[in-house]
């Protein structure tokens, strides 16, 4: 491994004020490093382990190579910071905790939506600026070998937890950075559920389940979080278990009951503009795979 550069002092007007340390600005400065850092040596695109132990070694470098007026409390904080930004989505980790938020939306960097049940809110999370906002995407971009910047203002990814993540940077938006998350479950409302809640008649079940075991082909359309794939989940369940299911998706999102599934998930281009997959490209290989059913999770072009 290369040698790391050394962190520059802590010496800028900017991380003081009335002549104490900013300890956000530090933090900043530092986790704008620590990226820069991870980028260069490629340590990005390593095992969540494998991150948390070189930002344990890199704070643990700074402390030892610099004397930052830092309080005990503060140093422990910084690396715990620094661990979650790199890590997590920074300040927006509260809101991938909690099970009822389906969606954030930051349409700035001091202003933050999610969905809860259905409708929009207003939250009081906050990035500390659009830098810092600009960095945490850009994290989420290197983690799938992808670019982030006015060249490449658009970010399509998925996060571990398999949340689908879209960024966009100027001059795609005009006001600045956006970030949006879709959260999706491990666990889905199945047909039963969504009969109690109304979502269809029990004829109306009866009916989509004959559809589904006569092998009709069909099309779930909506608007965005209508509940399209929910809908589609509960459908699904009439697919015989002994029938070989094959899902091409942008983002792997359906959850089905059957074992006898193969996921395919569509790709964009690296770097360098090489190895993009299309849907397309899958749905044509899919037939190639012995399938009983073909499940497109979105289609907007040639799938």
């Amino acid at each position: 491994v290369d040698a790391a550069r050394p962190v520059a002092p802590v010496s800028g007007a900017s991380e003081r004020r009335g002549g104490e340390v900013d300890y956000h600005a530090v933090k900043g400065r530092l986790h704008e490093q620590l990226l820069d850092e991870m980028s260069r040596l490629n340590v990005l695109a390593e095992t969540d382990e494998q991150i948390e132990t070189y930002v344990a070694d890199f704070v643990s470098r700074i402390l030892v190579e610099q004397e930052l007026p830092l309080n005990e409390q503060e140093r422990r904080r910084l690396f715990d910071d620094l661990r979650e930004e790199t890590l997590g989505v920074g300040p927006l980790s509260p809101l991938m905790a909690d099970p009822a938020v389906t969606d954030i939306l930051v349409n700035r960097h001091d202003l933050v939506y999610v969905e809860r049940f259905g409708h929009l809110e207003k939250t009081d999370v906050r990035f500390r600026d659009v830098d810092h906002l600009v960095r945490i995407i850009q994290r989420i971009a290197a983690r799938i070998s992808r670019r982030s910047d006015a060249a490449s203002p658009m970010v399509d990814a998925r996060l571990p937890d398999g949340s689908r993540v879209n960024a966009t940077l100027p001059p795609a938006t005009i006001d600045g950075p956006t970030l949006s998350i879709r959260r999706f479950g491990r666990t889905r409302l199945r047909s039963e559920e969504l009969l109690r809640l109304g979502m269809f008649s029990q004829a109306m079940l009866d009916f989509l389940r004959l559809i589904v075991r006569y092998r009709r082909n069909t099309i779930v359309s909506g608007g965005t979080g209508s509940g399209k794939s929910t809908f589609l989940g509960a459908i699904a369940e009439a697919i015989p278990e002994r029938e070989r299911v094959i899902t091409v998706e942008d983002a792997a999102e359906l959850v089905l009951d059957q074992e006898h599934v193969v996921r395919m998930e569509t790709r964009p281009p690296n770097l360098e503009g090489q190895g993009r997959i299309a849907a397309r490209d899958l749905v044509i290989n899919a037939l190639r795979m012995r399938p009983d059913r073909i499940i497109v999770g979105e289609v907007r072009g040639g799938e």
